[in-house]
């Protein structure tokens, strides 16, 4: 079931979250994030009119999709960055393209004009669900981030609504 996020949903999404965070380079945070953390940035996204989206099942969440502001300048207000998240053992079952979906059609309904995916490279799941989209890429940035020893890749996807 979709459904919007609340702040109860704090322990669930830091669990999803902290999985990509100690496990992978799709995230370039290199600490766990506690519910607390994690609750703040809900508040703060719902806080700012955005949307913020979970998949729930018997009790579970298992994924999340929610917008946050591209850059601070007041210039960039139309322009949001888009992400999702799915439990490690909850993916390859069409989840993050139920969430992302939502999240776009709710974001058609806005003022919004432009969203921004930015991927952590290589990450062919996550390039195949944005081009599935309509996101298009539209920049490369080499070695910019540094996890586990390594540099990494970041991608720019769009999509104009």
């Amino acid at each position: 079931m979709l459904r919007s996020a609340t702040l109860t949903d704090d322990d669930a999404l830091a669990d999803i979250y902290n999985h990509y965070v100690a496990h992978t380079i799709i995230t370039f945070e290199e600490e766990a994030v506690t519910a607390a953390d994690m609750a703040a940035r809900i508040a703060e996204t719902l806080d700012a009119s955005r949307p913020w989206f979970v998949w729930e099942e018997q009790g579970r969440v298992l994924g999340y999709s929610y917008a946050s502001g591209w850059k601070s300048r007041c210039s960039y207000r139309f322009s949001l960055e888009t992400t999702v998240y799915l439990d490690k053992d909850a993916t390859g079952r069409g989840l993050g393209t139920r969430l992302y979906t939502a999240l776009i059609d709710s974001l058609r309904q806005t003022k919004t004009h432009a969203l921004i995916g930015g991927i952590s490279l290589p990450n062919a799941a996550s390039v195949a669900l944005h081009e599935k989209l309509g996101f298009a890429k539209i920049g490369h940035f080499k070695q910019v981030g540094w996890k586990f020893g390594q540099w990494i890749d970041v991608g720019y996807w769009e999509l104009m609504l």
